[in-house]
C-alpha cells in the first residue's frame, strides 16, 4: 500500500468514531473564480442518493447533524447557466430537486421557465426520481426536455409512473447518443461518455461538459476506475474540472458486502493519481458521497489530509466558470 493512503487510513481509524467541531474548521475551498461568468457551473448537491443525513441512521456520521455539528447535505447535482443566451440546466433530477430548482431561480437566474433541460445519467433513484415532481400531482410541466440514453428513455417511457409523465406530455424525453456532441446553446456544448456501473434499468453516463474557454467532466457513479475502457487519468488531463464518484472513502464503510455496490473508494482515486503534477490534482473535485463517508462533513481531519495531497471537495454553492 501506497504509504500516504496508509496515513490517510491511520487518520481514518484514529478520528472516524470523534466528534468534531467547528472550533477547528478545515480550510475552505475557494471559488474558481471571483466574478460570475457569462457561462458556468454551480455545485447543487454533493451527497449519494439518500442525502445526508440517511433515513434511520444512528451512526456518528449522522449524528453529527442531529446535535448540530454538520449541515444537510443535497443529494449530488451540477447546475449548468447560460446567461447570455438566459438558459439553465440541471444534471440529474434528484429527490431534492425543489430546493436545487429554486436555488438556480433565486441564486441565478429567473427565466420565467422551471428549467430548460435536465440531463439524466443513470436510473438509480438519486438520479432521475425528482421527475415525478413535474407531474400532474405537482407542477404539472410542459414539455419538460428531459436527455436521456437509449435504454434510460425505454425506461422512463415504459414504466409507471414516469410513463405518464411522457403521455401528459410533462416531459419530453430526447434521445442522447453515446460521445455524440450536443450544441445545447451557442458557448455549452454537452458529450455523454458511457461508464460501467450497475445498470439494472438504464445504461450510466457521465459528461463532458464543455463552454467557450473551459469544460468540465462529471461522472458521480463507476463502479471501479479500472473496470473502464478509457483512462481516467488522461480522461482528467483533457478538462479543466473532473467532478467524481467519491461514495465510499474505503472498504469495510458498510456492513455490508461492498463488493455489490461497488465504486471507486477516495483511497483508490488518490493512489492512482499519486504521481501526477498537482495541477492535475487540483481537477479533481469529490462529490457524491455516501452518509458514511467522513470527508462529506463540513469539518474532518481526513479532508485536510486528502486537500494537501492536491485534490477538492464540491461544495455545495460553488461555482466554476466554463
Amino acid at each position: 500500500m501506497k504509504l500516504f493512503q496508509a496515513a490517510l487510513l491511520i487518520t481514518y481509524l484514529t478520528f472516524f468514531n470523534c466528534d468534531f467541531s467547528k472550533d477547528n474548521p478545515v480550510q475552505e475551498i475557494e471559488l474558481e473564480s471571483t466574478s460570475i461568468s457569462k457561462q458556468y457551473i454551480t455545485v447543487l448537491g454533493i451527497a449519494q442518493d439518500a442525502g445526508y443525513p440517511q433515513i434511520n441512521c444512528e451512526k456518528p456520521c449522522c449524528n453529527e447533524y442531529y446535535k448540530g455539528n454538520e449541515t444537510k447535505k443535497l443529494v449530488a447535482c451540477l447546475g449548468l447557466v447560460d446567461l447570455n443566451s438566459k438558459k439553465k440546466f440541471l444534471f440529474d433530477a434528484t429527490p431534492d430537486i425543489k430546493e436545487q430548482v429554486q436555488a438556480l431561480k433565486d441564486q441565478h437566474l429567473d427565466n420565467n421557465k422551471v428549467i430548460d433541460g435536465i440531463f439524466l445519467t443513470h436510473a438509480h433513484i438519486g438520479h432521475y426520481t425528482g421527475l415525478i415532481n413535474l407531474g400532474r400531482e405537482a407542477l404539472g410541466g410542459e414539455k419538460i426536455p428531459v436527455y436521456a440514453m437509449p435504454r434510460m428513455k425505454t425506461f422512463l417511457e415504459n414504466n409507471g409512473p414516469w410513463s405518464q409523465l411522457v403521455h401528459l406530455n410533462n416531459i419530453d424525453v430526447k434521445p442522447l447518443t453515446t460521445d455524440s456532441i450536443i450544441q445545447l446553446t451557442q458557448s455549452l456544448k454537452i458529450t455523454p461518455i458511457l461508464v460501467p456501473h450497475r445498470d439494472e434499468y438504464s445504461e450510466t453516463v457521465g459528461f463532458k461538459i464543455s463552454g467557450n474557454n473551459k469544460s468540465a467532466l462529471f461522472i458521480p457513479d463507476i463502479d471501479k476506475w479500472d473496470n473502464w475502457e478509457r483512462d481516467i487519468i488522461e480522461e482528467v488531463k483533457k478538462v479543466d474540472y473532473a467532478f467524481l464518484d467519491a461514495s465510499f472513502f474505503r472498504d469495510g464503510e458498510l456492513d455490508r458486502d461492498m463488493s455489490k455496490i461497488p465504486h471507486p473508494f477516495t483511497t483508490q482515486t488518490t493512489t492512482l493519481f499519486e504521481k501526477e503534477s498537482i495541477a492535475v490534482k487540483n481537477k479533481i473535485f469529490f462529490i457524491h458521497f455516501n452518509h458514511t463517508n467522513p470527508t462529506i462533513r463540513d469539518n474532518h481531519p481526513l479532508k485536510d489530509s486528502i486537500q494537501n495531497l492536491g485534490f477538492r471537495f464540491a461544495k455545495q454553492g460553488n461555482i466554476y466558470e466554463l
